[in-house]
């Protein structure tokens, strides 16, 4: 039976198909340049052809790369990247409630807890973990990366990177990537188990009832698009307004009729809404409002030619002093010789080159020396491009035991402040989407426990705790205890300097930019109650000493001898007095 598209399925299925047709040429300028980035750093992470080629995936992509330095400094850094912003061995991000401050309210600190415990088992259980590694790979190489984060019965989550070249992306007016829309291949047998088989073509159908099985593994084509369901077309394809987003599936070919037909494809695979964004799009760096970002490995494409040149003449150089060719008199043709170590062949006058035998056709020596340095002092760019010196500066600084703290907080901040703008895109473009992604869908299912009343309908806040996050706050709390022993010095030399700085505050300030735990630190009242009792106590000693100093100094006077009336009673007016 051939399915018949309804009205708003054949207003929407023509809707997604030329968007994707007109986000398709405006790509095209992009792929080019990413097609060669991947034949240098990346080779076997693209695809560029989505048309079905079972036959070719196995094919060597490598042909240009003769040394992988590049490639393994891109690495490191995504990499550290993996360990540095989102590792699975150590906290990364905390949960708060607005302003509200959890250490007065046990319930809300241990709601909070529970939920980043949940969360952080939801990533450990899932694919997050090796879905983020290459999504940081994407970045560093290509400027652009993507995620998706589905919901998943078995794990609550699962998370899909698509290659770049096979996805399109576009943005809103406030320069975010929202539009999402992207063409990959699926067999017969996983169509029809993913989005079943009354919503798939007729050509599906009939491959996948084939008697012998043999149109199971038969690839087609099948489209996607993620985008807002918020400009007012959402009635007009059937989708709820309540969804901020919608997502569409279809099979791509032929032209969609609103009267059927067998060489008509069905209306969409799947469409429905959702409630946040589930495609997750970052980039490195951004110019104006392109779409597409900028990475370092654009930066270093030329280096990166140019290592993979020098690498080739080394080679060739060295090939022509280990197996150099020879030239030899003409009456040596088509005579034996041997040309092995200790070897020897017998000849009968000289060569052309006035030497007995065979000689080497260069008389020079080939700049091997130079050629290994100027490869040196281009790997040394390329591991500046990818940041891999400042990935170094902790191990390399914390062996050497004559840095000093300042001039360590100064090499660090210098360090971060070339990673930082990347940290901060990472951080509000990727993680924060998907920390706010994967705890709907736990809420959704009923796995986040509800939260306590006092800060019911409140908005949640994330704090990134990550290594590399606790090195750029490092930075400003080294400026926290550069003035707080410039005070100490001063006080040596002006009395009272001291009283300028708020230490209480500067306590609080450190403890917080350093994400260090918020119960280590007493509240306020705790703190005004503690040194209401210690000045009360220290008033009652002052007052105790007083009165044992009277005590003893009254001892004193009765028993001195004044010939008369003693000194205690000559000052209280007693027996004696004249």
């Amino acid at each position: 039976m051939t399915q018949v598209l309804t009205t708003k399925d054949y207003a929407y299925r023509r809707y997604v198909e030329g968007r994707l047709l007109s986000l398709r040429v405006n790509r095209y300028s992009w792929w080019v340049h990413w097609r060669e980035l991947a034949d240098y750093f990346l080779p076997r992470r693209y695809k560029w052809l989505i048309t079905p080629n079972q036959q070719s995936r196995g094919s060597p992509l490598n042909q240009n790369i003769l040394d992988s330095t590049g490639c393994v400094y891109a690495r490191n850094l995504a990499s550290g990247l993996v360990s540095g912003k989102s590792s699975p061995t150590s906290l990364w991000f905390r949960l708060r409630v607005g302003y509200f401050d959890s250490t007065q309210t046990s319930p809300v600190s241990l709601w909070l807890a529970e939920v980043e415990r949940i969360m952080y088992l939801i990533f450990s259980e899932s694919n997050f973990y090796n879905s983020i590694a290459t999504f940081y790979y994407d970045l560093v190489v290509f400027g652009t990366a993507s995620q998706l984060i589905y919901e998943d019965y078995d794990n609550v989550i699962n998370c899909i990177n698509p290659c770049l070249g096979e996805y399109y992306v576009d943005i809103d007016g406030k320069y975010r990537p929202t539009v999402f829309y992207r063409e990959f291949t699926m067999t017969v047998m996983a169509v029809v188990r993913e989005y079943g088989y009354e919503n798939c073509s007729q050509a599906v159908r009939e491959a996948y009832d084939l008697k012998d099985g043999s149109g199971l593994s038969r690839e087609i084509i099948v489209a996607h698009s993620i985008e807002p369901n918020t400009d007012g077309r959402a009635k007009e394809f059937g989708i709820p307004e309540r969804f901020k987003f919608r997502e569409a599936y279809w099979e791509w070919g032929g032209s969609a009729s609103p009267q059927g037909g067998s060489a008509s494809p069905p209306g969409f695979l799947r469409k429905r809404g959702y409630e946040e964004q589930m495609a997750i799009v970052g980039r490195w760096d951004i110019v104006s409002n392109d779409p597409y970002g900028r990475s370092p490995a654009m930066d270093g494409l030329p280096d990166q030619k140019q290592v993979q040149l020098e690498t080739r003449r080394k080679a060739q150089a060295i090939d022509k002093m280990v197996n150099p060719p020879l030239v030899a008199d003409v009456q040596l043709k088509n005579q034996p010789a041997n040309l092995t170590p200790g070897g020897i062949t017998f000849v009968s006058g000289y060569s052309a080159s006035g030497k007995p035998g065979f000689a080497s056709v260069y008389d020079t020596k080939f700049p091997v020396q130079e050629i290994t340095a100027d490869l040196e002092e281009v790997k040394g760019r390329l591991a500046e491009i990818f940041f891999n010196d400042v990935l170094r500066t902790a191990s390399q600084y914390e062996t050497r035991s004559n840095v000093t703290a300042v001039e360590w907080d100064l090499r660090k901040s210098e360090s971060l402040v070339m990673l930082g703008p990347a940290l901060e895109r990472i951080d509000n473009e990727v993680l924060r989407p998907v920390l706010e992604r994967v705890f709907a869908i736990a809420n959704r299912a009923g796995i986040i426990p509800p939260a306590p009343p006092e800060i019911q309908n409140q908005m949640m806040t994330i704090d990134f705790v990550s290594m590399l996050a606790q090195a750029q706050q490092a930075t400003k709390a080294g400026s926290i205890e550069r003035v707080l022993s410039l005070a100490g010095n001063m006080a040596g030399v002006i009395p009272g300097s001291t009283d300028k700085i708020n230490f209480d505050y500067a306590l609080d300030k450190y403890s917080s930019l350093l994400n260090n735990d918020p119960k280590m630190m007493k509240t306020d009242d705790e703190v005004a109650k503690i040194r209401e009792d210690r000045a009360h106590q220290e008033q009652a000693a002052q007052q105790a000493d007083i009165a044992e100093k009277l005590s003893r100094g009254a001892k004193t006077l009765a028993r001195a001898d004044t010939g008369g009336a003693s000194p205690l009673q000559q000052l209280t007016g007693g027996v004696g007095a004249s």
